[in-house]
């Protein structure tokens, strides 16, 4: 990562702008061409250092719904769990814990009732309890990284 990318990505943690040609307004900041911003932002995602660019969605204020949930996953059954689990459309990622709730999933759904639903879908294909821990408050903590 040369200071180009740098400036690239402490750029677009503020905002991508929303017009007709938004990588060509950023490049244009950046003084590059939006050829050379594309490429580096493709470059940047197939060598991992990002692993994503896109739009962040607030499902709660589009009608749906979001949780934070987690299940006690038998260590000589974790990977099969862990397929269930992620084959499970509503699930937005999930991720190990050392903790006796050592397995933790992100569900976001269309719809509130779907939480509960996938939720007692989940239980029933793997046979085990899933903790659901929705938020009671959220917290808008503006956390920028600089490259």
């Amino acid at each position: 990562m040369d200071d180009i990318d740098k400036q690239i990505i402490n750029a677009l943690q503020d905002g991508f702008p929303i017009c007709d040609a938004p990588y060509q307004q950023v490049a244009a900041h950046l003084g590059l061409t939006e050829q050379d911003l594309i490429t580096r932002l493709k470059a940047l995602l197939d060598n991992g250092t990002l692993t994503r660019f896109g739009p962040l969605y607030n499902a709660e204020q589009m009608g749906g719904a979001l949780t934070l949930a987690a299940v006690k996953a038998p260590t000589e059954r974790y990977d099969e769990i862990a397929e269930i689990i992620n084959s499970f459309p509503e699930v937005a990622h999930n991720y190990a814990r050392s903790h006796e709730l050592n397995m933790w999933i992100v569900l976001a759904t269309q719809t509130p009732d779907q939480i509960q639903q996938t939720i007692g879908a989940i239980e029933k294909l793997t046979g085990l309890t899933v903790y659901n821990m929705p938020k009671n408050k959220e917290y808008f903590v503006n956390l920028k990284l600089e490259a």
